[in-house]
């Protein structure tokens, strides 16, 4: 009979690869737009970018400490059971299924097809063009599907390459965009010596949840510690090598998008990394570089689908969850758990919109990783930390802080989307109870 565990053979390469390709997803080449038409202050953005960057570096010190405790799959599942309570858990694992890896992969998906269908001249767009986005984009989750269903070794030297590519193509598009492109340093003044307009608290909140869900994946290793090799030497690596290189180039590239475009023009733009390269040369290189973007999402896509089945398999090995997902296929990947996840990922695109799905996402994804972060101190408390990060306590409290604030500034600006999000939570009380008795 099988053995119904997964090995341990995912080393620093491809562990970091892992952050780095579910880090660099849709956010970073859509949301810039959509966050200038909130904020109207180029600067601003700037700023937020890297409140946001220091906020991620924070809780990924944090998780490094965890990771190295607890190596197992699930990441904030099996911290907050091992730390708090199995309930706790459950919810953050309900999410996860619910949201927060199957609406990124919808994202992603969207993103994906909206850069691709960018390429196209407008006299062969078709004449259902969100009828064919929307297909484009469930096909390729369907593409990831069979390739990380059929085993992790395949999937992840797919991951691997993707991810140097990613990266590859994200350093041309800086270097050429700075070196020969036509942009101007203007762009980041006011016009006529007018000051920008001031933003509101909420609307400065609501642009810093998404910016996190940019900068969500900086603990993406946790979540198949079951799987990696030295995992206590190996996890807090690829969490803050692949957080710090995230950070810097998604600094360079807001600083980019705004030196290639107007702040009126990128208001509320979605194919924003287009755009920047149609300003710095022609359509052409638009063309191109959307094209370089479309690949660069396609790390994204497949990523979320190697960690986020791995989240359902612990919790059905824990019996939190629908038996199922803890089977183990031939190819030794929790199959079941992929196919659960893709197709919650293709409901998404069918029934809702871009924006719709980031802001629901966004405020879902940044509940559980404060807790997890305060079982960092339950730890310390204990003295049962086997590798203290450093910045502690002024790191975790940072990261504790700022997400708390940031999420009831969003839920201010944006109280339908945050409470549909606290009502998907709540359900799961009621799911975990009825899951335990069955």
């Amino acid at each position: 009979m099988q053995e119904n565990t997964l090995p341990r053979k995912l080393r620093l390469f491809s562990l970091t690869n892992i952050v780095i390709g579910d880090m660099i997803g849709a956010g970073i080449f859509t949301t810039s737009g959509l966050l200038i038409a909130q904020l109207h202050n180029p600067v601003l953005l700037l700023i937020l970018w890297v409140v946001g960057g220091a906020i991620a570096l924070s809780g990924a010190l944090s998780y490094g400490e965890l990771g190295a405790k607890f190596p197992e799959a699930g990441g904030d599942y099996a911290f907050l059971s091992r730390l708090f309570s199995p309930l706790l858990g459950f919810l953050s694992g309900w999410i996860s299924f619910l949201v927060g890896f199957s609406a990124p992969v919808a994202a992603s998906s969207l993103a994906f097809s909206e850069y691709m269908f960018r390429i196209l001249p407008a006299d062969y767009l078709p004449q259902e063009i969100e009828l064919g986005r929307k297909a484009l984009a469930i096909a390729i989750i369907l593409v990831f599907t069979f390739i990380h269903y059929y085993g992790l070794r395949s999937g992840s030297k797919v991951q691997d390459i993707l991810t140097v590519l990613k990266i590859g193509l994200i350093s041309l598009l800086l270097f050429t965009g700075f070196a020969f492109g036509e942009g101007s340093l203007e762009h980041f003044l006011p016009k006529n010596g007018a000051a920008f307009p001031d933003a509101n608290p909420k609307t400065i909140g609501l642009a810093l949840m998404w910016i996190m869900f940019a900068y969500s994946g900086w603990n993406a290793s946790t979540y198949v510690g079951s799987e990696v090799f030295n995992p206590v030497r190996n996890i807090p690596r690829s969490l803050l090598m692949g957080t710090f290189t995230v950070t810097a180039l998604y600094l360079l590239l807001n600083v980019l998008y705004v030196y290639a475009v107007e702040p009126l023009e990128m208001e509320g733009v979605i194919s924003i990394g287009g755009l920047t390269a149609n300003k710095l040369f022609n359509r052409s290189m638009d063309q191109l570089f959307s094209l370089f973007i479309a690949l660069i999402l396609l790390s994204a896509i497949s990523v979320l689908t190697i960690i986020g089945p791995r989240v359902y398999y612990a919790m059905a090995q824990s019996g939190h969850f629908f038996g199922l997902a803890k089977r183990i296929n031939r190819s030794r990947v929790p199959g079941i758990s992929i196919l659960m996840q893709s197709g919650l990922a293709i409901i998404y695109i069918l029934s809702g919109t871009f924006e719709q799905i980031i802001t629901f996402l966004s405020f879902s994804l940044g509940i559980f990783p404060i807790l997890a972060v305060i079982g960092v101190f339950k730890l310390r408390f204990k003295k049962q930390s086997v590798l203290k990060m450093p910045g502690y306590p002024y790191l975790p409290a940072f990261f504790i802080l700022s997400s708390a604030i940031i999420l009831v500034l969003a839920f201010l600006e944006r109280p339908v989307e945050s409470s549909i999000a606290l009502g998907v939570v709540a359900a799961g009380i009621p799911a975990f109870f009825l899951l335990k008795r069955s």
